[in-house]
């Protein structure tokens, strides 16, 4: 089925404010991304349910209006994306949040999802939390970096060789911004 209406964007606050069946499609979302190869926080595929579940009820857990916002992304129904942003808890780097977990479904990639959960992030940071600066770490050698760049984001540095995923396949960690917002 061609997916080819844009995507509705829904913010969710709380943890109170999961709809019923939301979790399991986020659950299921992130399977399918870690299984297809995706960097979304499992670096180990294949991953399931039992991997999968625990996380995101912490992720859900921590959802807080003043603090972590959870943007969802639909097409026709479907969910077609998600990530996270966190704001720092601590004072002195308080004007700045990071995101977390941006991942687009599999069936739904090349269709500007994940640019569209950017861009309302930043909207969101900015407008309704008040943030000056985002930050993120990527994992190097998925060309990350180009991705972000094309949505404004610079690279600030890199820690080398920092993921290793094998005995040959280690990368860097590529860490980038966003400011201004």
């Amino acid at each position: 089925m061609p997916h080819d209406s844009p995507p509705h964007l829904t913010q969710i606050a709380g943890p109170h404010d999961v709809a019923p069946g939301l979790r399991e499609e986020l659950i299921g979302c992130w399977i399918d991304v870690t299984n297809a190869g995706g960097a979304a926080g499992f670096p180990f595929p294949p991953v399931g349910q039992g991997d999968v579940a625990p996380v995101m009820d912490e992720l859900l857990g921590r959802l807080d209006p003043r603090s972590g916002r959870l943007l969802v992304a639909r097409v026709d129904g479907e969910l077609a994306g998600w990530v996270v942003l966190k704001r720092d808890p601590y004072r002195l780097v308080g004007h700045w949040g990071t995101i977390h977990h941006l991942q687009t479904h599999p069936a739904f990639r090349g269709r500007g999802i994940g640019s569209a959960l950017v861009h309302e992030l930043r909207r969101i940071a900015r407008d309704e939390l008040g943030l000056e600066q985002l930050r993120l770490a990527a994992r190097g050698g998925e060309g990350l970096e180009e991705f972000y760049g094309r949505l404004g984001w610079r690279e600030v540095g890199r820690w080398p060789e920092a993921l290793r995923f094998a005995p040959d396949d280690t990368r860097d960690e590529i860490l980038m911004v966003l400011a201004p917002l």
